[in-house]
């Protein structure tokens, strides 16, 4: 049997209840790392493994919305996707652009101020609006239809534009300093920290669906190959 250190995170974070929670605590990456073990994604990022394993073996078995959300069938995990993580990215990201640009002018002098952030996250939102154009006209259509073997190339595509967001959340966290507010910070920045840890939060849970379950089954239907 394969140890939970061994086992690739994306599978855990999809098959063990309550996993995601932990893996965002120490700041783990399940969704575009979501194929590394464990081990190799907790050594990468410097925390102690032992500690991880202690709080995965520490959660308790009630099911979270992940856990039951894997048991869809494709029609109904798309539809949640779409409600659940394109359309709040949508309202998410022009708030948070607003926040940010707030921030920065009032505080620019500030040496936490995250200089750069506005910019940073127009770029997100414009690069997270095609792409979810791209999910929503293209490939989840072929994927409700049943049509696995056109969607290989889309799934492909829209894995490696994932990494892309992965690197756009990591930058993220770098302009705001691990999202790290100075003493006395304003009620807009404490706001805009928050949403930023919730968009984030978010995002993750939103690419790890569909990497390690929806376009898992793509891979699944074409005899267990996997595109990439």
């Amino acid at each position: 049997m394969i140890t939970l250190s061994e086992q690739p995170i994306g599978q855990l974070a999809r098959d063990l209840p309550g996993a995601t929670a932990v893996f965002h605590r120490f700041k783990l990456d399940f969704c575009c790392g979501g194929g590394q073990s464990l081990r190799e994604v907790a050594t990468r990022k410097g925390i102690n493994l032992a500690d991880v394993l202690e709080a995965l073996s520490l959660l308790q078995q009630d099911t979270p919305d992940l856990d039951l959300l894997t048991r869809l069938d494709d029609q109904p995990l798309v539809e949640h996707i779409l409600t659940r993580y394109h359309d709040v990215h949508r309202e998410q990201l022009p708030e948070l652009i607003r926040l940010a640009q707030r921030v920065e002018r009032v505080h620019g002098g500030h040496p936490s101020c995250p200089a750069g952030l506005s910019a940073h996250l127009e770029e997100m939102a414009a690069e997270l609006e095609a792409h979810m154009q791209k999910e929503e006209k293209i490939l989840f259509p072929m994927i409700t239809r049943g049509m696995a073997g056109m969607a290989v190339a889309p799934v492909q595509v829209m894995r490696h534009e994932h990494d892309d967001h992965g690197a756009a959340l990591d930058k993220l966290l770098a302009l705001t300093h691990d999202l790290t507010l100075p003493e006395g910070a304003c009620n807009t920045w404490q706001a805009l920290y928050r949403g930023l840890q919730t968009l984030r939060n978010d995002l993750m849970e939103h690419i790890h669906l569909e990497n390690n379950v929806l376009f898992q089954r793509v891979d699944g239907q074409l005899g267990g190959e996997h595109h990439g």
